[in-house]
């Protein structure tokens, strides 16, 4: 129970790696804030297994794609929780289109979502959490290397918030905070399932051959998150079964 006591926010939350990640945590003893867009019978049985686990947890609803509500959102799972020790900016779109087809509205969107909105809610972040803080980015392998046509504007998003890691690591390491990023590869979730008509072409060039699970990418976040991480900030910890070795 090395996160007991802790109190957790998971944007996108009540998603595939979300909601992985935020078992994962109270697995821990972290309390945890359940963030969600539209998807709020997701977020309440959520809440309603790990408070039956023995945590605290508790729904917050915000539209990221106004990014600013980001910040507002941080300030309300402090007040309700009288502290905040762990953000996890896992909240994302994943918008495609080749570059002449990319329309204003989709593209505007990746950034805010992406981008934007793990800005606002860093920073807020930053400004109440102590020593020992954590702010942990989801990125994606794509942020590294771009391996299929239409994915440029969200792999320019995924390398900002590895970027952005990087700086705040130096940025709020005299506080004891410490900031990083994971990059999932195929992983099989409702937006990218094992299943689907694509996936041999996203198996094929991952070394172990397979999709990976939601709880191998939250297994990442947990360990992140604990104190045996205390000397690990700016890093970027691919989980992708070998898609980008």
């Amino acid at each position: 129970m090395q996160l007991k006591g802790k109190v957790a926010l998971v944007t996108g939350g009540a998603g595939g790696i979300g909601s992985a990640t935020a078992r994962a945590l109270a697995a821990q003893g972290a309390h945890v804030a359940v963030h969600y867009a539209g998807s709020r019978d997701k977020a309440d049985a959520l809440v309603a297994e790990l408070v039956a686990g023995g945590v605290r947890a508790a729904p917050f609803q915000a539209d990221l794609t106004r990014p600013e509500n980001a910040g507002e959102l941080v300030r309300r799972v402090h007040a309700q929780f009288g502290r905040l020790d762990i953000l996890v900016n896992n909240a994302g779109v994943y918008l495609t289109a080749p570059l002449a087809e990319m329309s204003d509205e989709d593209y505007a969107t990746s950034f805010a979502v992406n981008v934007h909105a793990v800005f606002f809610a860093s920073r807020e972040a930053a400004r109440l959490m102590e020593e020992g803080g954590r702010i942990i980015n989801i990125g994606s392998v794509v942020g590294e290397r771009v391996p299929f046509p239409g994915t440029g504007v969200y792999g320019a998003t995924k390398a900002a918030v590895a970027l952005f890691a990087q700086g705040w690591a130096r940025d709020l390491a005299p506080k004891g905070i410490t900031v990083n990023t994971v990059q999932p590869g195929p992983i099989d979730t409702g937006m990218n399932p094992a299943t689907a008509p694509w996936a041999p072409y996203m198996i094929a060039p991952t070394a172990v051959g397979r999709y990976g699970k939601a709880e191998e990418v939250a297994a990442a976040v947990a360990f992140l998150a604990s104190p045996a991480a205390s000397y690990i900030t700016g890093a970027a910890i691919t989980v992708d079964g070998g898609f980008n070795a």
